[in-house]
């Protein structure tokens, strides 16, 4: 991280000089309404505002609580420990956690070299995200999000151990930068920021870990996974395989879990793709059809009619995509 940036970041703050001067445990009036355990955004997040962020507070426990926000931490340098629905959890330097709303989360004492951030994200914030992983629909990106968004998400929490990842430290930095600095456009900035962060941590899902009780969340990703890396010529058989399953298993598993079959997963990711390349590229159709893995031309006109309503050709013609011609705009 940039030398003068980190330097603002570890600077002890009044609340942490209270605890170094021998104040016992957090001052919950800073966090928290009346007796409650829950993390009142209210209290951090200024009116209007979709996002904040604060230096991670050094040098005391911070007992049990949930939050109602979104909150994302990001180690700049050093480690915390974190113990989130009773599992122990280290956050290392260039890691980031992503907390849905109702992760229970403890936080342990952090050193003076140990600097982290805590992003305060109220849920609408990500739906610039979702616009921008939207161009091309993906089923990791929905996924995610859906733990993120949704209150009742088992998961709990995200941990990305993407420290060697460097464009995503890049947009952490940007994304850090942008929120502490004083400049106009920073909402959009920011959000368009954090959709270019996740467009990268969906592309880096073999280095995600979440709570190891939800098994069955854990083995969806990797179907997920597998679908998004071979949508133009996986097998179940070959999935099995990789994932030391028996086929039958597996497949009402995914069809219990997703509520379709493994096929239907693969045949959404590919119709997902080929709209996109409609709409983004001069590919014909039968380039198209071949490139997502149907050399029967004919077969994909007939799934794809089914599902659109309309040829490839006439939902070309009706979908020019005008975001390739003027991209939105960062800056006023």
């Amino acid at each position: 991280m940039e030398h003068s940036l980190l330097k603002q970041l570890s600077v002890i703050t009044e609340e942490e000089k209270e605890i170094l001067a021998g104040r016992d445990g957090i001052n919950r009036s800073l966090y928290m309404a009346d007796n409650s355990h829950e993390i009142d955004h209210g209290l951090l997040l200024e009116k209007g505002k979709l996002i904040t962020l604060r230096p991670h507070t050094r040098f005391v426990y911070f007992p049990k609580h949930t939050h109602n926000y979104m909150e994302m931490i990001y180690m700049c340098k050093g480690k915390t420990r974190h113990r989130i629905n009773g599992i122990d959890l280290l956050l290392q330097e260039g890691e980031i956690l992503l907390l849905s709303q109702n992760a229970v989360q403890e936080v342990f004492p952090a050193g003076e070299d140990d600097v982290g951030v805590n992003f305060i994200i109220w849920p609408q914030f990500f739906d610039t995200t979702l616009k921008i992983l939207g161009e091309e629909d993906n089923q990791i990106r929905d996924f995610l999000v859906n733990c993120l968004k949704s209150k009742n998400a088992g998961t709990g929490y995200l941990h990305f151990k993407v420290s060697d990842v460097l464009p995503i430290q890049n947009l952490v930095e940007n994304l850090i930068w942008t929120l502490t600095s004083e400049g106009a456009n920073k909402r959009r900035i920011s959000q368009w920021t954090m959709g270019l962060l996740f467009l990268q941590l969906v592309n880096h899902t073999e280095n995600l870990y979440t709570d190891p009780r939800f098994s069955e969340q854990q083995l969806m990703l990797r179907v997920l996974r597998y679908i998004e890396e071979h949508y133009c010529d996986g097998e179940l058989r070959d999935l099995a395989a990789e994932l030391h399953y028996d086929m039958t298993w597996l497949s009402r598993e995914i069809k219990k879990q997703s509520g379709k079959t493994f096929t239907e997963l693969m045949q959404d990711r590919r119709m997902n793709q080929a709209v996109f390349l409609l709409k983004t590229t001069k590919m014909n159709v039968a380039e198209i059809s071949e490139s997502i893995g149907y050399e029967n031309f004919s077969y994909f006109h007939q799934l794809f009619k089914k599902r659109y309503g309309t040829s490839p050709h006439k939902y070309r013609h009706a979908n020019n995509d005008s975001f390739l011609i003027n991209p939105p705009s960062f800056f006023p």
